[in-house]
């Protein structure tokens, strides 16, 4: 059932029963009146004709029918147009419109009271007030009545209105009220229309942002605006979830390959030759070794790529870079103490980031310089630099060893790209790409601060609350990050 329709009717049942309610509390209140101006009427006529009711109950009593015969006269003419009752002690004097005598009146508590009643005759009804009269030979009652006819008139010529302005306002208000909230109802209607059509799924068409000007179907439309644009964020989200674990898929049963094999190849050749000797199968097992490490190097690091990809903007908060790069330091001190690292930073820089990842960042940065940043007697030398470049924080990891070739710099982000000798997973320096896109920043590769060696800078925005920027490492490569490279700093 259309709302208009329903409007309609609601509107076509209340007013009737709110007219009937109306309706009674009118009657009520005519009713009070037209008794109330009948009971003035009967008071005053009550008070003219008290004397004279009064002097025939005494002439009655001194037992002079000639007098009581003129008083009475009396009495009847000062009535006027009410009727009356004289109860005596020994007669009872009536004239006028009045209840039959059979019909039994108010008793003496209630006619003592001085107030009106209501006395019924059959189908008649009238206005009835008592006035006890008191004579030195006895005490008697006055009655003055007065027919309800005129106003039992007026109640049902009321009543009859009643009946009909109720049964008139029942399909009236309805119609109206139904053809008001048709026009009120018009862009409730049409957004209806809008939005019929539209499935997410198969479609990007959304309903345009169009005021209507009545407030409650602009927000509802702004609600299945936002309801929609939530459901294309989780589409999307899904969508890239599964493109990720594609991707997961692809790239660990390709580099898996390689390592897998050799093991297999290795546990062959120590299960088919059990009495190998000592020196080769100790090269085979230093073998199995190193390919069970590279295995486990290769799936650590896409697991990381992988939360990379998928981490929410509600897990950014505010970081303290030097803090994170302190704990990076000390770490890769641990890991390898014969190297020389050495931490440059002041206290204070903090970025809008993601800390598991910028940390990430830094240990890839570190154990790539100490990997490959060594120099000709194998030592390495780590500098690991922070600092506020106006709104942005650079971020800085010096090594003297090779450095990188020109020709190489293009492509050391991609996936799986090693270099010649490399034992690694070809993942580190794509992570490092990975996370700085992530933060909205740019990584660079020039050669070191006095020609040697080389340098990996960092730079992320350092305030606002940026949502991540890219999550797609794992489907595509952080070769277009390069490009957006903010020009390098004079030293």
């Amino acid at each position: 059932m259309r709302l208009s329709t329903r409007i309609g009717l609601a509107v076509g049942v209340t007013v009737p029963l709110l007219v009937l309610a109306s309706g009674w509390l009118l009657l009520q209140l005519v009713n009070h009146d037209l008794h109330s101006a009948e009971d003035g009427h009967l008071r005053a006529r009550a008070t003219a004709v008290a004397p004279d009711a009064r002097a025939l109950l005494r002439a009655s009593a001194n037992g002079r029918p000639k007098a009581a015969d003129n008083k009475e006269r009396l009495l009847y003419s000062a009535a006027l147009d009410v009727g009356v009752r004289v109860i005596g002690p020994d007669a009872t004097f009536s004239a006028g419109p009045q209840p039959d005598a059979s019909v039994p009146l108010p008793g003496r508590a209630r006619a003592r009271a001085g107030a009106p009643v209501t006395v019924r005759d059959g189908g008649s009804s009238w206005r009835a007030l008592s006035v006890p009269i008191t004579t030195a030979r006895g005490a008697g009652t006055l009655w003055v009545f007065s027919p309800n006819a005129a106003d039992q008139a007026q109640l049902r010529l009321v009543r009859r209105r009643v009946a009909v302005t109720t049964l008139l306002a029942a399909p009236l208000s309805g119609l109206l009220a139904w053809g008001i909230a048709t026009g009120a109802t018009g862009p409730l209607r049409r957004l209806g229309r809008r939005t019929a059509g539209l499935d997410p799924r198969t479609s990007a068409a959304r309903p345009p942002d169009e005021p209507t000007g009545v407030t409650e179907v602009d927000e509802l439309a702004a609600t299945l605006r936002t309801v929609l644009a939530r459901y294309d964020e989780q589409a999307a989200r899904t969508a890239e979830a599964l493109d990720t674990a594609r991707s997961f898929s692809a790239a660990a049963s390709h580099e898996l390959r390689t390592p897998l094999m050799s093991m297999g190849t290795n546990l062959d050749i120590l299960a088919d030759h059990p009495d190998l000797p000592e020196p080769d199968r100790t090269e085979v097992l230093a073998d199995l070794r190193g390919e069970h490490a590279r295995l486990l190097n290769l799936l650590v690091m896409l697991r990381e790529l992988g939360r990379g990809d998928l981490v929410e903007a509600e897990a950014f908060r505010t970081v303290d870079v030097t803090e994170t790069a302190d704990a990076a330091v000390a770490e890769a001190r641990r890991r390898a103490p014969d190297a020389r690292i050495t931490l440059e930073a002041a206290p204070g820089p903090t970025v809008h980031g993601w800390e598991p990842g910028l940390r990430l960042l830094l240990d890839n940065l570190l154990a790539n310089a100490l990997a490959h940043g060594r120099d000709a007697a194998g030592q390495a030398t780590v500098t690991v630099g922070v600092r506020q470049t106006g709104e942005q924080i650079a971020i800085t990891v010096d090594d003297l060893g090779p450095g990188v070739p020109e020709s190489a710099r293009a492509r050391i982000f991609e996936r799986f790209a090693r270099g010649s000798g490399s034992s690694g997973s070809g993942l580190g320096l794509t992570l490092v790409a990975q996370q700085t896109a992530l933060h909205r920043g740019s990584v660079t590769v020039t050669d070191g601060p006095q020609g040697v060696g080389a340098r990996f800078e960092v730079r992320l925005p350092s305030t606002g609350a940026a949502p991540p920027a890219r999550r797609d490492w794992l489907i595509g490569t952080a070769g277009a990050n390069r490009s957006q490279s903010f020009p390098k700093e004079p030293s």
